[in-house]
């Protein structure tokens, strides 16, 4: 057995190891779990290759059906993404759409390679750089990887910004983390797609080469994301999908009456009045979970104004708002001689956030220095 079956065999024992794991966990957000086992599964399918190729000689139906599978990896991750992002998130049957380009694939198949004896199945893969199918199957998978990974970018830019408008937690680190996941998928996909480039050109060699490295890097690949994702088991899920971005909101109101939106600048003043005065006498930023309907529902203001109030009128995310509270708070604390005694972690606890990171972040972005540095050279 060589080393390449050896780190494929740990490579599937991991990703299914973890997607046992995923399925049998208890969770209230059981969809994210069972899209990512699914992933992991269509994920081991695929790495196993060389392990398969050991182990069956020739062509086969089961060996095509095989590398078929790539056309289901994309759409499940995507799936997977608006399940994390989205607290609504439920599988539907329309969601089926994205079977579509696997079920194409295997019926352009089916003629001349599915149905016929095993001698005709030497002579497709023998000439396969010249058979239609296959040079469209490439060109398939390549355009669909483009378009799922932009849809994935794009709802994760989406997300983090409804986020930041609506919501004052911890959570934002986790579409870090998720972004960061993607930004690898998408790099491992572009070597990919230079490797099935060269395979059709006159670099062989070179194709076969890249292979092997993708091979071996899955390894490293699954190990980094298991660690990444028991270290982090409370993944966002606070967004509600009938949110609207400020933008979207904005627009709608230069569409109104100039009378209207008159009204509305008053109101907005007397409303920001009332939201200074709630926040600096009932401290509700001292909450780590706060969000902005939190803040609607005991201030008597509409989520929608109260938004456009902060995120477009003050021009500043919500979470930043709440945070430059929490920041004031942590500051005076800093300044009290008689809390001298309390630790940096002790403050951000008490002021309202949840991690030492976000507020190291939080407060350099407020002060231009660390909580440290301020309170030595006061």
């Amino acid at each position: 057995m060589n080393l390449l079956n050896i780190v494929t065999i740990i490579s599937l024992f991991i990703s299914l190891f973890l997607a046992f794991f995923l399925i049998t966990a208890k969770t209230e957000h059981k969809s994210s779990n069972v899209l990512l086992a699914l992933f992991l599964v269509i994920n081991a399918i695929d790495v196993s290759e060389p392990l398969v190729n050991s182990l069956v000689n020739g062509p086969s139906n089961l060996g095509m059906l095989r590398t078929t599978f790539a056309f289901l990896q994309i759409p499940v991750f995507y799936l997977y993404v608006l399940s994390v992002c989205y607290s609504d998130f439920k599988l539907k049957p329309q969601h089926l759409v994205h079977l579509l380009p696997f079920l194409i694939v295997n019926l352009m198949l089916l003629p001349r390679f599915y149905t016929v004896d095993i001698a005709e199945k030497i002579s497709f893969i023998q000439n396969r750089q010249s058979r239609i199918e296959v040079q469209l199957i490439h060109i398939m998978i390549h355009v669909q990887i483009v378009i799922y990974l932009i849809a994935v970018f794009k709802v994760l830019r989406k997300s983090k910004k409804l986020y930041l408008e609506n919501y004052a937690g911890k959570h934002i680190n986790s579409y870090n983390w998720l972004f960061q996941f993607t930004l690898v998928l998408t790099i491992i996909y572009l070597v990919a797609l230079l490797k099935n480039i060269l395979k059709f050109s006159d670099y062989p060699h070179l194709s076969d080469a890249i292979k092997i490295g993708l091979q071996l890097s899955q390894l490293f690949i699954i190990c980094w994301y298991l660690f990444k994702a028991l270290n982090n088991p409370g993944l966002f899920r606070n967004i509600d999908t009938k949110l609207k971005l400020v933008d979207e909101m904005v627009s709608e109101e230069k569409s109104k009456a100039p009378s209207v939106k008159e009204d509305n600048e008053s109101l907005y003043t007397e409303e920001l009045l009332k939201l200074k005065q709630f926040m600096t006498e009932e401290k509700p930023f001292l909450n780590p979970a706060l969000t902005i309907q939190d803040v609607s529902k005991q201030i008597g203001i509409p989520v929608r104004d109260l938004s456009l109030l902060i995120n477009h009128q003050l021009r500043q995310h919500f979470y930043d708002f709440v945070n430059t509270y929490r920041i004031e708070s942590a500051m005076e604390i800093l300044r009290d001689t008689t809390k001298s005694e309390l630790t940096i972690l002790e403050i951000l606890y008490e002021v309202g956030f949840n991690s030492k990171s976000s507020f190291n972040t939080a407060f350099k972005k407020h002060t231009n220095c660390t909580p440290t540095f301020y309170r030595k050279n006061l």
